[in-house]
């Protein structure tokens, strides 16, 4: 999806400036930040390309927690600027914005991309120039193995963990209703395929057996070969290490195939909320779970605010996994600006390293990586809503649906 919501960019543009956003291209246009009275953050998002889904909804996040913290009295008394540019999902367009955001515009601070491809290379760019980096995606190990000072991954766990939800209510199951085979099927994507790989060697330590694998490139769009091979297979669990429109081609690929497997576990596409149940059909979400790091209706300080701001701003839209995420990157930059009292960076980076922050999403915290101290949770599609259905503390729905019913 490579429009803006169905905007033209200059529609878009005179949006976001209504709102106070300033949304610049390549050519670094708009004020230049660091010297005046507003505190100018800066960020590059993918708002076009492979990425534009989640991409786009990270930006609402960003753009509402500005409009919530400047009515708030902003940081330290100072007003929030964003200066946002589109790097269009590339991984050369990410490392320049967000070197002309740090040595040109000369914004305050930063926050991150989406996902790990682009985050890996934006952050390394910030760890040079001393700058704190708080991402609201990118959970991929490597990205935390380099020994930056000022990296911070604003979701519960890193990537990888999302496998350890799933496996757990496996687990639960009495052995004699667990499924006997799994497929396995993953963009070739940092973020997603460690994830399922990872749930592949667990699953199969259960004696679940693997009955097909395979890894796409990131620019595939036909998924019918993929699932014809798959309901070739007959596998009773499917798991799909999906961005977004990979994951809608691929449950409209199994729907022609006319399989559906028992259980099927998918990455970060369900969780793109109703753009996920629009684009498959909301019949067909049913039962299909994920990992998340957050829940609507979770009862997180200025969660509820959140969710009635996003929902007044975009025609009572329910917010997308990756605005919450957003908007709790926001948030633990704004605590270790205001627990710094400052804007040294090395002293927010800190202060952040020694302290656990509330957000949307819960309390977060992280080791001296900057990898988040927590766990995901696992969410179902039930009757057109997204449940919680583990662990049992967090728990919105009664139980999980299995086996999944088919295709609509």
């Amino acid at each position: 999806m490579g429009g803006t919501n169905g905007l033209s960019r200059r529609e878009f543009t005179t949006i976001g400036l209504g709102l106070g956003l300033v949304l610049v291209g390549c050519s670094g246009e708009g004020s230049t930040g660091g010297s005046g009275k507003e505190l100018v953050v800066g960020a590059s998002l993918p708002l076009t390309g492979q990425f534009s889904q989640p991409g786009q909804e990270a930006e609402r996040g960003y753009r509402i927690w500005r409009e919530m913290v400047n009515a708030d009295g902003g940081i330290l008394g100072r007003q929030v600027q964003l200066k946002i540019t589109d790097d269009a999902s590339s991984q050369d367009t990410v490392v320049a914005d967000y070197t002309r955001l740090i040595t040109q515009d000369r914004v305050d601070f930063l926050l991150g991309t989406f996902s790990s491809l682009l985050n890996y290379p934006a952050s390394a760019v910030a760890e040079r120039q001393g700058m704190v980096f708080v991402e609201p995606a990118g959970g991929a190990e490597n990205i935390f193995t380099r020994g930056f000072d000022r990296l911070f991954f604003a979701q519960p766990a890193l990537s990888a963990d999302q496998a350890n939800t799933f496996v757990d209510w496996v687990k639960s199951l009495p052995e004699a209703e667990r499924p006997a085979s799994a497929a396995y099927t993953t963009q070739d994507d940092p973020f997603t395929r460690p994830v399922i790989e990872r749930l592949q060697d667990l699953l199969e330590d259960l004696g679940i057996k693997t009955v097909y694998t395979s890894v796409y490139p990131a620019e595939t769009t036909n998924m019918q070969p993929i699932a014809a091979a798959i309901a070739g297979r007959k596998p009773e669990l499917l798991a799909h290490g999906a961005v977004f429109q990979d994951g809608v081609g691929l449950v409209r690929a199994l729907k022609q195939q006319n399989f559906s497997p028992k259980a099927l576990f998918q990455m970060s596409a369900p969780s793109n909320a109703g753009q996920y149940s629009k684009g498959v059909g909301e019949a067909n979400t049913e039962g299909v779970f994920y990992s998340v790091s957050w829940h609507e209706s979770a009862p997180t300080p200025l969660n509820k605010e959140f969710v009635a701001a996003y929902a007044k701003e975009y025609d009572n839209a329910v917010p997308a996994e990756d605005a919450a995420d957003a908007f709790a990157a926001a948030q633990v930059l704004r605590a270790g600006i205001e627990g710094a009292d400052g804007t040294d960076q090395d002293k927010v980076a800190q202060w952040l390293h020694g302290n656990e922050v509330e957000t949307i999403l819960g309390p977060l915290k992280w080791d001296k990586r900057g990898a988040p101290l927590g766990s995901f949770l696992l969410a179902q599609w039930q009757s057109g809503k997204v449940q919680i259905v583990s662990p049992e503390e967090a728990a919105t729905a009664e139980k999980a649906i299995y086996p999944k019913p088919g295709w609509s």
